[in-house]
């Protein structure tokens, strides 16, 4: 049975709290937020005890650290994590800086400790089934990779403040997904992008609305299109097309049930947000997390994929500066 210290308790804690309560390898022991009051409620939910960040990284019953909480508190969290020798899962991104992640890397490798950088889309079962499906060769050579992801409304202007950028936010997720899907690394990206949903978000620094093509050293080509705005619910696609058909994943509505009449045909809409739609993924993906703990193997993805994962956000905004292709 493994021991799992929770930090942060929120929204994202929530759902993996939730998710370890149904795994039989993993008990979760201990949790910690900078509101007490949400440590107390989430520990009292799960039967675990409410303790410091300090106090649950170094307890001798916790043996992998959950790491929830805010982006800017990644990097100290992990440096002592891996210098409390604990197994560690990160939320992304590791940090909003390259040069910071390769520092939470050299102390994650210094300690020996697996690491997982929480890359949840990875473990949909619909996207994990397109990748597999490609891997196997269904459709032959890939030759173009298209990610949609539109929220269905921005964030407040709160969060859009400190979010490191729509980039490192937002887009992180799908540079990760076209790694992923592509099978090779990207070797030139260009970015563009503009404020069209709300103008708040341009006067915070940020963008809402962007396009970004990647392309690898053998010409594979993926274009990745997102917004904060979706009137029509929560929008997560992929599609490959290849040398010998397609491979798509559509969006995931609240159900399916169709309703015709003379006016036409009416379904409903895709669900709200990203709790809902990705639900199964973060059971997924903790139950790996906790199966490579137990069998000793390391998670993917790993820091490594959270470096590269990070250092194309940063790339995407030179591309957007600079107005012009960048070369990785």
């Amino acid at each position: 049975m493994i021991g799992i210290g929770l930090l942060g308790c929120g929204r994202i804690g929530e759902v993996h709290a939730l998710s370890l309560s149904r795994l039989r390898g993993a008990r979760l022991v201990a949790v910690a937020d900078a509101m007490p009051e949400a440590a107390e409620r989430l520990a009292a939910e799960y039967g675990a005890e409410a303790r410091s960040a300090e106090a649950v990284i170094g307890a001798a019953d916790v043996d992998a650290i959950i790491i929830g909480t805010p982006t800017t508190a990644h990097f100290d969290q992990i440096h002592a994590a891996a210098a409390a020798g604990k197994a560690i899962f990160c939320e992304k991104p590791i940090d909003l800086s390259s040069d910071r992640v390769r520092s939470c890397i050299e102390a994650i490798e210094a300690a020996g400790v697996p690491v997982m950088t929480a890359f949840n889309r990875r473990f949909d079962p619909h996207f994990a089934t397109l990748e597999r499906r490609l891997r196997a060769g269904a459709i032959g050579e890939i030759e173009l990779v298209m990610i949609t992801s539109r929220d269905p409304a921005p964030p407040p202007i709160g969060y859009i403040e400190n979010s490191g950028g729509l980039f490192r936010d937002m887009t992180i997720h799908d540079l990760d997904m076209a790694r992923f899907l592509l099978g090779e690394e990207p070797v030139e990206i260009f970015a563009t992008g503009s404020c069209l949903v709300d103008p708040a978000i341009g006067g915070a620094g940020d963008i809402d609305t962007a396009a970004v093509t990647l392309r690898t050293a053998s010409g594979r080509i993926c274009q990745n299109t997102n917004s904060r705005r979706a009137t029509y619910g929560y929008a997560q696609r992929n599609e490959v097309n290849g040398a010998a058909g397609k491979l798509s994943a559509a969006n995931v509505a609240e159900n399916l049930v169709e309703q015709a009449g003379p006016e036409g045909f009416t379904r409903a809409p895709s669900m709200h947000f990203f709790l809902e739609r990705y639900e199964a993924a973060y059971a997924l993906e903790m139950a790996h997390f906790v199966d490579a703990r137990v069998h000793g193997a390391q998670p993917r993805p790993n820091a490594q994929d959270g470096l590269r994962a990070q250092l194309l956000a940063e790339e995407a905004e030179r591309s957007i500066d600079e107005k012009q292709p960048e070369t990785l």
